[in-house]
């Protein structure tokens, strides 16, 4: 086998399918590829054939030139696929598994693993802890918007599908076991959502919507979701979420005409660093405004989880603070409130075993939520541009038409 297609980053608003090399186990030098990684051996590694890979929108913020990503980066971090190949070191994963791949790329072994925060993983990137595929200033590890592609430490990394026909008849639905569906649930548990609980959801991207579905799975009463977008309002309200359309004024406003108060008992910021302002001031970005509205309508003594990707560097950001990742935050807010704050990457593994369980004995339908649509990989520049225009859809890329079969 030596063929091989993947999506690349072709400079800020472009992406195009290009030929690109077959999977190797060894990390060669490349787009991105951290020179302490290159020629790192990889005995244990699988090679996957894609059977699904979405379009997130962290690389969005990528592809819109808001990050140092070099050109000819093959994206993708959200993997499900077909085991195809195994290096000499995997024990347990067998070709023909049907598998979800964390994005988190984790080694297993070293004490943040052992502690389930995968999601700062010390081994796998040299600069930091943390990794992810086909992202900035994660190691290098290509990205999984390709026919085939490498997970390293498989037999730790990789989640089996018990049964490979049920799991094709929901692959649309497992196909956010990789990202989004844990990275919502952890924003939600992180939170405290639980039985009876009001929440607050920033957010009507695919994250926001996850995670409002998370909250109904956790329990919650009454799930609120804001954005400015009409469509994804739409979308949220589709499922059982009541809405506010941040374009129309302060959600607090909003939010105490729907509950009779102005303040639930939890929120999630589901938007992160390119956040824009609220009422009149919508369509300008203001990169902490999230951050301070989720503080501002969070009960005394409740919690935050912000799952809403930050970064350290910002190069198209709107003033010099920001572009190193410094935001005006109304930290003494927080603080006079005792509000608890949870950040970061979702240790992805901490959830998905359970919520895998959740899709497949139909307690939730995760798709139907985000409104999960297939494309096929030749069409992977137009769902990118239709998610930057906003539209109220997850794209998943179908690589070898399996998807587009069933």
């Amino acid at each position: 086998m030596s063929g091989n297609r993947g999506v690349s980053y072709e400079g800020p608003g472009k992406v195009e399918v290009r030929v690109t090399d077959y999977p190797d186990y060894e990390l060669k030098d490349g787009p991105g590829v951290n020179p302490a990684n290159v020629g790192r051996k990889l005995p244990h590694a699988a090679i996957l054939k894609s059977v699904a890979t979405n379009i997130c929108g962290s690389d969005q913020h990528m592809v819109r030139g808001r990050t140092t990503a070099p050109t000819g980066l093959i994206l993708g971090h959200e993997i499900t696929g077909e085991v195809v190949d195994t290096g000499p070191d995997v024990e347990y994963v067998k070709n023909g598994d049907l598998v979800s791949v964390p994005f988190n790329i984790s080694c297993g072994r070293c004490r943040n693993c052992k502690e389930r925060k995968t999601g700062i993983c010390e081994n796998v990137n040299p600069d930091r802890p943390g990794s992810a595929y086909g992202y900035v200033d994660m190691g290098g590890w290509v990205g999984g918007q390709a026919e085939y592609v490498l997970v390293p430490y498989a037999d730790w990394n990789l989640l089996k599908f018990p049964d490979k026909d049920q799991a094709m008849e929901k692959m649309l639905d497992l196909a956010m076991l990789s990202d989004i569906f844990p990275t919502g649930f952890h924003g939600c548990v992180s939170a405290g959502v639980g039985p009876g609980s009001t929440v607050y959801i920033a957010g009507a991207g695919p994250v926001g919507l996850a995670a409002a579905s998370s909250a109904f799975l956790l329990g919650a009463a009454v799930v609120i979701v804001g954005d400015l977008n009409k469509d994804r309002l739409e979308q949220a309200r589709s499922f059982g979420c009541e809405t506010v359309n941040v374009a129309e004024g302060e959600p607090k406003d909003q939010i105490e005409q729907i509950l009779g108060e102005p303040e639930v008992d939890c929120a999630v910021d589901a938007v992160g660093f390119e956040a824009r302002g609220h009422g009149k001031e919508a369509e300008k970005e203001q990169p902490a405004t999230v951050l301070n509205t989720v503080m501002d309508v969070t009960r005394a003594g409740g919690a935050l989880g912000i799952p809403g990707l930050y970064v350290t560097g910002d190069p198209g950001a709107a003033d010099e603070a920001a572009k190193q990742g410094s935001l005006s935050i109304q930290i003494g807010l927080g603080w006079a409130k005792s509000l608890s704050f949870v950040t970061g990457q979702c240790p992805v593994m901490r959830y998905n075993r359970q919520l895998m369980q959740a899709i497949l004995h139909d307690r939730v339908q995760i798709a139907k939520a985000v409104n999960a649509t297939p494309i096929s990989l030749d069409d992977a520049p137009r769902g990118y541009h239709e998610f930057d225009e906003g539209a109220a859809r997850k794209y998943v890329i179908d690589p070898h038409g399996m998807l587009a079969s069933r």
